[in-house]
């Protein structure tokens, strides 16, 4: 059974002391860190993304002054800034294809990303013979959530690895593992892979 790691958006902007840091995304990072050092060897492709905006201009409306948190936000994940890398406890020796998304645009999930060559994540899913995707990062509620509903909308099954994300409110997280419970995928915890492991 081929399969894939997602990790998205563990990055400084998203993690405690970022433009839009979530609480427990240090966290997060350090354990799909630890997560990786473990099952990397499991997993035939692992793709991470970034939001990787323009500096200049609103990115299709997707940065404002006067930001709803909805549809729009402050500036975050500027192209080559320090906001944009990755946060400093997420290992990344073993990702296989960096993503980048909104460049000029609004973008929340990995698959409206491409690679530096411009493969993007359906093709890498599809050249790979990839039939189950774990998912993992920041936001649970934003850019996991759309990863994962295209991931269940691309054919693939999924698994949210719940220990392993970070949400930015309690309330719209849940909500969001709940539909995404509903639309098919698995929700797990890295630990039992780990405890199975173990046995």
């Amino acid at each position: 059974m081929t399969r894939a790691l997602f990790i998205v958006d563990v990055q400084n902007d998203f993690t405690e002391g970022g433009a839009l840091g979530v609480d427990g995304g240090d966290a997060v990072a350090a354990a799909i860190t630890a997560h990786l050092a473990a099952h990397a060897a499991d997993y035939d492709v692992i793709v991470a993304s970034r939001d990787w905006h323009d500096g200049d201009g609103d990115n299709g409306g997707h940065f404002s002054a006067a930001p709803d948190f909805v549809d729009s936000w402050p500036v975050h994940c500027v192209a080559g800034s320090p906001g944009a890398d990755y946060d400093p406890g997420l290992d990344t020796s073993a990702v296989t294809h960096h993503v980048k998304k909104g460049q000029g645009i609004p973008a929340y999930s990995l698959f409206e990303g491409v690679t530096d060559a411009g493969e993007t994540v359906a093709d890498i899913l599809t050249s790979h013979g990839v039939v189950e995707v774990d998912v993992t990062g920041i936001a649970t509620d934003h850019c996991v959530r759309a990863s994962a509903l295209d991931a269940i909308a691309h054919g693939r099954h999924v698994r949210i690895l719940t220990d392993l994300i970070a949400g930015v409110a309690p309330a719209p997280s849940e909500a969001a593992l709940a539909e995404l419970a509903h639309a098919g995928a698995e929700l797990a915890s890295a630990a039992d892979d780990s405890d199975e492991d173990g046995q």
